[in-house]
């Protein structure tokens, strides 16, 4: 019989569907799990929510098999140490999402009508009905940032309040959005036109500060904004020199630096503020412990390993032309102008061929700006598609030879029309390298470090004149190459530098020289 250990306060639903599938339980949630593994040396599952499982807690638990995190995010556990010991780690994505979507609409309608202070000045003593003259949701524009799951969820629940929904996702398709019942909008429109503005967006480098100054001044006076997603989305510095400007902007938010109790530094900005309670229901809770449960259950009956986030790639696949595929989406996605991406389409030469599927959730997490990392590759085909974005794995023709490469072209819209923009990698002595965009052959510039791309009219000094104005920055060049293409008359420049170049002086370069486009890339 089986061991599993829960040690967190989960719905016991999990415990009991484990017992009766024949598994030994043991759900303790009052003693810490540091002090709980070495007692349960011999469980083969470990169930956890938002508990650490670093290294020591792997080391003493020489038994596990597989450790599930019930909820979305599994950076609580070192699932790259759990890979090394031949644990498989999982998780339960999408189990919160009514949950976090009906806890954004208690804040809107909390904003709305001043229910926390209400109750706070009423309880001791005050009769402030004319301070607290409220708004009523129904009939409002809300605008929705994000339409995975918890946006399409927020979608469904304002429907009875017969709001009018925005909704700007930038890797989703118009009509797609529209299929979920939100009218696509960009950013500016939202902003300027929403009474109400909902967040539901990844965190990271990508969303960092996205609603700043700029988008944050076009809104209305009394607007709500509402962060759910991550902390560091919203730039609370910005809104809070609004607030001192005296803008009325209502702030509800529930995302923190940390889940601490500490003084949090929205406490100043935020009109109601709570601590991270998007997932906390028992119905959440439920949701997500039947799910671990089931989940559980058929890796040990079934050896089902589709929720697995942290996979073994096979053993003769080289690590450097997986890094090379997410590189080489990057490279792309930024070649084509950060376009909306509608289509995906690889080929794999020689040796890769067998083994493309393990290319798909690089791929995904190279082109999608903010997409999941460390999915398996069903779990990337599936979030590709979520995204709105076609995608294939092609065959080669048998009369091109490229080695061990990959050819990625990448299918923007643009005012209607689908632009195709490609790239060819390989690895060269262990090192990443981009041997093609678009026209340009010929380049194997390797990918890892600073690169500063320039596509530009070809003519003499071009080149000169870039090097001067990085040399003003005390910028090296380490490397470049600048093929031209005789049918458009342009060339492009590809330069290595010894550090990375601010991307106002990249514009300024892009200016000089008249450049059709200009980007940085760092790896």
């Amino acid at each position: 019989m089986k061991k599993i250990l829960i040690p967190t306060k989960l719905d016991k639903a999990a415990a009991a569907a484990l017992v009766t599938a024949g598994y030994e339980v043991v759900q303790d949630d009052a003693t810490p799990l540091a002090e709980q593994a070495p007692e349960h040396r011999d469980a083969a599952g470990l169930i956890v929510r938002s508990e650490k499982v670093p290294v020591e807690i792997i080391d003493a638990m020489p038994s596990l098999k597989c450790i599930i995190r019930a909820g979305a995010g599994y950076d609580n556990i070192d699932y790259v140490y759990a890979r090394s010991k031949g644990i498989d780690v999982m998780n339960t994505p999408g189990a919160n999402a009514n949950a976090v979507a009906e806890e954004v609409v208690a804040m809107i309608l909390a904003a709305f009508r001043y229910i926390v202070p209400a109750d706070v000045t009423t309880r001791a003593g005050e009769w402030n009905k004319k301070q607290y003259m409220g708004r009523e949701l129904t009939r409002k524009t809300v605008g929705i940032l994000g339409l995975g799951n918890i946006g399409r969820m927020l979608v469904k629940r304002l429907q009875g309040f017969e709001c009018t929904v925005l909704g700007y996702d930038h890797f989703l398709s118009k009509q797609r959005a529209l299929n979920i019942g939100a009218t696509p909008a960009e950013l500016e429109e939202i902003f300027s036109s929403a009474d109400v503005i909902s967040i539901h967006v990844p965190g990271g480098p990508s969303t960092k500060n996205m609603v700043n100054a700029k988008l944050m001044g076009m809104m209305k006076e009394g607007a709500v904004l509402v962060n759910c997603a991550r902390y560091g989305v919203v730039d609370e510095e910005a809104l809070r020199d609004f607030k001192k400007q005296g803008k009325k902007i209502f702030y509800c938010t529930d995302v923190h630096p940390k889940d601490v109790a500490a003084m949090q530094p929205s406490a100043d900005v935020a009109d109601v503020m709570l601590p991270h309670l998007g997932a906390n229901t028992r119905e959440a809770n439920k949701a997500a412990a039947m799910r671990a449960a089931s989940q559980m259950i058929a890796y040990f009956a079934e050896g089902d390993t589709s929720c697995v986030v942290n996979a073994e790639m096979p053993a003769d696949l080289n690590p450097a032309h997986l890094k090379m595929a997410a590189m080489l989406g990057k490279l792309c996605y930024l070649a084509a102008g950060c376009k909306t991406i509608r289509k995906i389409e690889c080929t794999f030469y020689n040796n890769l061929r067998i083994y493309r599927k393990w290319f798909t959730p690089w791929i995904l997490q190279g082109a999608v700006p903010g997409a999941e990392h460390g999915l398996m590759p069903a779990a990337a085909e599936t979030s590709l598609r979520e995204h709105g974005i076609d995608f294939k794995a092609r065959e080669p023709m048998d009369d091109k030879l490229y080695d061990d490469s990959l050819t990625l072209d990448l299918f923007t819209e643009q005012n209607g029309e689908q632009i195709c923009t490609s790239v060819r990698g390989m690895v060269v002595d262990g090192v990443p390298v981009v041997s093609r965009i678009d026209a340009f052959s010929h380049l194997y510039a390797a990918l890892p470090g600073h690169t500063l791309v320039f596509r530009y009219t070809d003519r003499p000094g071009v080149i000169a004149t870039i090097g001067g104005m990085l040399s003003a920055e005390k910028v090296n060049i380490d490397n470049i190459v600048a093929p031209a293409d005789a049918e458009s008359g342009d060339a492009l420049a590809v330069i290595k530098t010894n550090k990375p170049v601010p991307e106002q002086v990249a514009q300024n370069i892009a200016a000089a020289i008249q450049a059709k486009l200009a980007f940085t890339l760092s790896f």
